[in-house]
């Protein structure tokens, strides 16, 4: 008995506020909202769920402001009274005078999942008419997830006065959302409803095509079978483009952590274990300059980057020049000491910025023109990835001009090739060596610049790409600028591709498998590099 009570409650009350409706226009749509208010206080979600649909209805200038209210938790109900909080001050929702505390057996009105969708589609439904065109798309928006019936009267005559193009298509879609899940829907309301679900072409069409109304005739439950088929085809392509652009990114970001490796591993053959703590210190360079902005030149946020990207080049430069003068030299023609060596400075590097910065990850801000996202069709393009995806390609294109039309290029390409020949030629070796080292290592603190876009800044943040870098290097060919991009593409795009069936870690080992397999066929990579002393 105690469970068919707010059953017969709902009853009663939807009977009396379709009477009340029928009544006249002004008068009752009064009483009707009024009577909605007083069913609050019977904290039953079935009687709440009909008071929301009724208060929607009723058309009162309060409506909104009293569904709001429900939504976000501040409206409360006792004694067959509603009242909005708002901060310390409480209005009661009917007669809108203020009340210095809620009479005793006041509460908040509880909402369920069942409820809260009510409160989305009433909102929606009010909102359709705002003259702001933001409101009115994100109504539609609404009551095209609701699918509510009840909105249908609102939606069309909000449909017939809209001028905005894009608010207009994306309440022609709500309503097609409707007619297409209304159960009385015709057969003409439903091949039309079809048609533009088709050409929306998204998961929420999908689902609706997928799981038509009961009782539909069989021809349009085929056709929407049809439709459905055709949007999975298209989201298929969608996703597709989707990984593709995923593994472009990825291939950037792989891209600025190992092209500063390709130059000191191919020049001088030195296993660098420590290149990855050159990236952490570019993206803590970062840090430190965006902190400096935020405390003395707040208005310079937007412009931190183009700060940070000299400064963190030289500083992993400078570092790079200075391990390579007190360690390095001294190691050539020893690999492994060389290794063993570089491994223990990427160590000490590490703790040196956890008792610097402590070992907590740092917060790196995202300027305001790199927020947000590029949408074309069913594909997502973030601008802090456009960003980065640019930032590489113009660092090697600047790279690769340097190398070839400079002094320098000249006689790191000299060495590269010949390192006896040139030194016999009067090419300083060794401090070829020390700027060498210190423009890899001035690379590896760009990209950490790049990289403190997307990644946590820890003291770690190097150790995550250490070991694809060097993949991307003997892959695309040790020493060679184009090899390491196109390695860096290849395997970023293969590794997004395989990620959706094998998974994050298995990918990684069945991409380490095929390098290692496509090693043993061309020891060299990709690009190798030509000349004697290389073939030798």
């Amino acid at each position: 008995m105690p469970r068919i009570r707010p059953f017969l409650r709902a009853c009663l009350f939807a009977l009396g506020l379709a009477a009340s409706l029928a009544l006249g226009p002004a008068p009752a749509a009064a009483d009707a909202y009024t009577d909605a208010l007083a069913v609050f206080s019977a904290d039953s979600f079935s009687d709440t769920d009909a008071a929301v649909t009724a208060i929607a209805a009723s058309g009162h200038p309060q409506a909104e402001a009293v569904i709001r209210a429900l939504q976000d938790g501040r409206l409360l109900a006792g004694g067959g009274r509603a009242f909005i909080r708002e901060g310390a001050a409480l209005t009661d929702a009917a007669t809108g005078e203020t009340l210095a505390a809620p009479p005793p057996g006041a509460a908040t009105v509880r909402l369920n999942n069942r409820v809260r969708r009510t409160v989305a589609a009433a909102l929606g439904s009010l909102t359709l008419l705002s003259p702001d065109p933001r409101r009115r798309l994100n109504a539609a928006a609404a009551v095209f997830k609701a699918r509510d019936a009840t909105a249908l009267p609102t939606l069309e005559e909000a449909l017939a006065r809209e001028g905005d193009r894009r608010v207009r298509a994306a309440m022609a879609e709500a309503r097609a959302a409707i007619l297409f899940s209304r159960p009385d829907s015709n057969a003409a309301q439903r091949m039309e409803a079809l048609d533009i679900l088709q050409a929306r072409g998204d998961q929420d069409a999908l689902a609706i095509l997928s799981n038509p109304p009961a009782g539909i005739a069989p021809e349009i439950a085929a056709a929407a079978a049809g439709a459905a088929d055709a949007i999975r085809g298209r989201l298929e392509l969608w996703r597709a483009l989707q990984n593709a652009w995923y593994g472009l990114s990825l291939g950037s970001v792989l891209l600025l952590a190992a092209i500063g490796l390709a130059i000191t591993f191919g020049t001088m053959g030195v296993i660098n274990m420590a290149h990855g703590e050159m990236v952490m210190l570019g993206a803590y360079t970062t840090f430190v300059v965006q902190e400096l902005i935020r405390v003395h030149a707040p208005w310079m946020f937007g412009g931190s980057l183009f700060i940070a990207i000299p400064l963190a080049f030289l500083v992993a430069g400078a570092v790079g020049v200075a391990i390579e003068r007190c360690v390095i030299r001294f190691l050539y023609g020893r690999p492994l000491e060389t290794l063993l060596a570089t491994w223990g400075l990427s160590l000490m590097l590490q703790q040196a910025v956890r008792t610097v910065f402590g070992a907590n990850n740092r917060e790196v801000g995202t300027p305001q023109w790199m927020s947000g996202a590029l949408e074309i069709g069913g594909l997502a393009l973030t601008y802090n990835r456009i960003a980065i995806v640019v930032f590489a390609l113009i660092v090697f294109v600047v790279l690769l001009l340097v190398l070839r039309y400079t002094p320098l290029g000249l006689h790191v390409r000299a060495v590269t090739q010949n390192r006896r020949m040139a030194g016999s030629m009067g090419i300083p070796t060794s401090r070829i060596d020390a700027l060498t080292f210190g423009l890899g290592s001035g690379v590896a603190g760009i990209a950490g610049v790049a990289l403190s876009q997307i990644d946590n800044v820890s003291p770690n943040l190097g150790q995550s790409y250490i070991i694809d870098s060097f993949m991307v290097v003997v892959f695309g060919g040790v020493g060679n600028l184009w090899g390491t991009l196109v390695g860096a593409m290849t395997l970023g795009i293969a590794n997004k591709f395989l990620e959706p069936y094998a998974g994050a870690v298995l990918g990684k080992i069945l991409l380490l498998v095929a390098i290692i397999l496509f090693i043993q066929r061309r020891p060299r990579g990709l690009f190798a590099l030509k000349g004697r002393a290389v073939e030798a």
